[in-house]
């Protein structure tokens, strides 16, 4: 397939093309050709189609003929042409600090910005393999260092880490909660959200938390004048968006998602449900007892207010209500007469902010944001046959305010400043009817934050450095934290030097007590930290990078090393015999990603490898130093793309090193009625492989109003890949539990926009 969609867009690269095309599109080719980089809002081209410039053109000529055709100034400064309409001011974009420095990373709208950053653009967005809705956290797992360790956005790995180390944010909300379907799709509508950063490393010193990596969601910032809308519906949700102007200085956005599973059930719907009770509750329970009943049901709505107050007012708020919930019966026959009890299990998400920012002048600004999220899990397992009612739930509610002022010292020196204060309460508890039984647990941390940072970039902008500190303290433990954060670039004709660094911490983690807390289905539950068995998590990491792009080629590597204090056995999911075992330590990382990627015309390829090597150190176990659960050595994705006017065609390979799991010692499998392991993750599971395929279709229904059409398929060649691996006795011999992979999966989506 890969081959064949490489010598489909060969057939057309020899082919000169005198169409209209979209002006975004001749920017790249352009970019390519020359080496440079346009800088641009969205809006400003939005629209816009030309014939391409010829080949046989200087730069000069170039920018000549794009002006004269698009009526748009551009501005050449160094590497950089600014693209902007002849009304706009000249200060326009002084504020800001990134910029970007390669575009099309991976396809068009994967971005990677002068701080080391990558930015997604989903307002110009091409399509991956697999993807035909942009969904925000299956998209990063695209990028070289993010992968999943059971192919869940609920669980995604930055760099060797914990899916509970990353810090996820939507308008700069902390959220505590992932995805739909208790992890297989994002919890983000893809309408509402307009761009993405992640952050690996070197962060800014206004964040904290996300030990490991920061996902950053952002939605339109700039009002609309005029009405849009859209549709549609896929295999698992009906969705809908609309992007309503209120006035000229105002303007409301809304986005609502609901599964339809009340409605049918695809075979989407069904691989995802089978995938997610596997080896649970709702699929096993007792020999006497059967499941009847089962219904799977989840929602979203997010709201977006911009209001301009002033020329130097902004107002912003939003609003976000996440909703899964799964219900099933429990039957059973009992002095021959049939009972039945329903458990459940929900999780809801729920949070809302206001954010407002003052431009005093062209050289300083201010913002304030105030925020407070909740995230509650909650379950009811009933026991038909002991007539029990067993209620856990895990309940997080945070309020954060922060205050930042930038200041604008000339054209080379930017300064950012600023106060953060975050309260959060985590309350656990466990109801048992009969016998009764409750224990209810409820811990506060507040933490006040100041942070300074300055930028530099040089006038050719070839040079940009980002240098800040942060100061945190812990007032219920006392406890005084300073943390440096550097971000460091230099570029030398096609090359660019990039050197990062961090030091950061959280007091949340996420733990398992036992498999089958919560029906086993989301067994994590949210705690605080305690300054003493659940220690403040602190890590520190460096890389250095070496990117070269020119004509059409990217070639980019780069080497980290990482080290995270202050885990716990029970946030890293042992299922040996360390799982009730309650102790903290610590995990080492060190690690190469490499990209190569080249671009020709409507064709673009990608090739990625990440090698790995994370190493657990636990002093109070008898294994002190071991692999990690989360050690993925080795990592390849091959990525291919082809765009022809409205047709969009993608496919790929994804193969990775199995996890690293523990068997039983062989010929000595059981102990004491307990399994005798072999050394702790001395072995690893089969090797993952997978291959997607995805395409979308755009064409008009009138003049204002189009569609989209596409299908993908998940897994095309059905892959049984083993995702986990554990063991327990039974009936006095070993039962070994192996979990598989999201099978071959179908999707098609149908999107109207108005």
């Amino acid at each position: 397939m890969l081959t064949l969609i490489f010598v489909f867009s060969l057939s057309f690269y020899a082919q000169e093309n005198n169409k209209l095309q979209p002006l975004e599109s001749i920017f790249v080719t352009i970019q390519n050709q020359f080496n440079i980089q346009f800088n641009y809002a969205e809006d400003t081209i939005k629209g816009i189609h030309i014939i391409p410039p010829s080949k046989d053109l200087s730069f000069a000529d170039v920018l000549l003929y794009l002006e004269k055709e698009t009526q748009l100034s551009f501005v050449l400064k160094a590497t950089f042409v600014l693209v902007t309409t002849k009304s706009e001011p000249p200060f326009i974009e002084r504020q800001k600090l990134d910029q970007i420095v390669i575009s099309s990373y991976l396809v068009k709208g994967i971005n990677k910005l002068n701080d080391g950053a990558l930015e997604i653009d989903f307002t110009n967005f091409d399509i991956l393999p697999g993807l035909i809705n942009t969904d925000v956290l299956q998209t990063v797992q695209a990028l070289p260092g993010i992968q999943s360790i059971n192919e869940t956005v609920s669980n995604i790995n930055i760099r060797g880490g914990t899916h509970d180390q990353n810090l996820i944010l939507w308008d700069n909300i902390k959220m505590y909660q992932s995805g739909h379907f208790f992890g297989l799709i994002s919890m983000y509508n893809p309408q509402i959200t307009n761009t993405v950063n992640l952050i690996k490393n070197g962060s800014d010193a206004t964040y904290t938390d996300g030990v490991s990596g920061i996902i950053s969601m952002q939605t339109e910032n700039s009002i609309t004048t005029e009405f849009e809308g859209s549709i549609g519906a896929n295999f698992i949700d009906a969705n809908g968006f609309a992007d309503v102007p209120i006035n000229e200085k105002s303007s409301f956005q809304i986005a609502a998602r609901k599964s339809i599973s009340d409605f049918v059930e695809t075979p989407t719907y069904t691989n995802f449900f089978d995938r997610i009770s596997q080896d649970t509750e709702v699929e096993l329970n007792s020999n006497s007892i059967i499941n009847s009943d089962k219904q799977f049901d989840f929602y979203d709505v997010a709201l977006r207010w911009l209001y301009k107050i002033s020329d130097k007012d902004e107002l912003r708020i939003n609003f976000i209500n996440v909703s899964n919930e799964l219900i099933f019966n429990e039957n059973a026959i009992l002095n021959n007469v049939e009972e039945t009890r329903q458990s459940s299990l929900t999780q809801n998400s729920i949070a809302g902010a206001v954010y407002y920012k003052r431009n005093w002048n062209e050289f300083w600004q201010s913002s304030f944001e105030v925020f407070e999220t909740d995230y509650k899990l909650k379950a009811i397992n009933a026991n038909v046959l002991d007539a029990q009612r067993f209620l856990q739930e895990n309940v997080v509610s945070e309020t954060s305010v922060k205050l930042k002022t930038s200041y604008k010292i000339n054209d080379k020196f930017q300064l950012l400043s600023g106060y953060h204060f975050v309260e959060t309460e985590i309350t656990n508890l466990d109801d048992v009817d009969i016998p009764v039984f409750r224990l209810l647990v409820s811990e506060v941390v507040r933490t006040h934050g100041l942070f300074s940072q300055v930028a530099y970039k040089n006038n050719d902008k070839t040079i940009f450095l980002k240098l800040g500190l942060r100061f945190n303290y812990i007032d219920k433990f006392k406890k005084q934290i300073w943390e440096p954060r550097l971000s460091f670039s230099k570029k030398v004709d096609a090359f660019t030097l990039e050197i990062q660094g961090e030091m950061k911490h959280q007091n949340t983690s996420q733990i398992i007590n036992f498999q089958n807390d919560f029906l086993g289905i989301e067994k994590r539950r949210w705690q605080l930290s305690n300054n003493k068995d659940i220690p403040v998590i602190k890590s520190k990491q460096g890389s250095v990078g070496l990117t070269y792009s020119k004509k059409g080629w990217l070639i980019n590597a780069e080497s980290y090393i990482k080290r995270v204090d202050g885990i716990t056995t029970q946030s890293q999911g042992f299922q040996n015999e360390y799982e009730f075992v309650k102790t903290n330590g610590s995990y080492d990382v060190t690690g190469l990603d490499v990209l190569i990627r080249k671009r020709i015309r409507n064709f673009n390829a990608w090739l990625s490898y990440s090698f790995m090597n994370n190493d657990y150190k636990f002093k109070e176990l008898p294994e002190q130093r071991f692999s990690s659960n989360y050690d993925i050595t080795h990592a390849i994705t091959l990525g291919t793309t082809y765009t022809k006017d409205r047709f969009k065609l993608s496919a790929g390979i994804n193969w990775h090193s199995g996890k690293p799991t523990t068997l039983p010692l062989m010929n000595n499998e059981i102990i004491d009625d307990a399994v005798n392991f072999d050394a702790t993750n001395s072995s690893r599971l089969k090797d993952y492989i997978r291959i997607d395929m995805s395409a979308l279709y755009d064409f008009k229904l009138s003049q204002k109003v189009k569609a989209e059409l596409g299908v993908s398929i998940w897994n095309v060649l059905d892959e049984n890949n083993e995702i986990d691996k554990f063991y327990r006795i039974k009936n006095g011999a070993i039962n070994e539990t192996l979990q598989s992979s999201l099978g071959w999966t179908p999707n098609a989506v149908l999107r109207v926009h108005f």
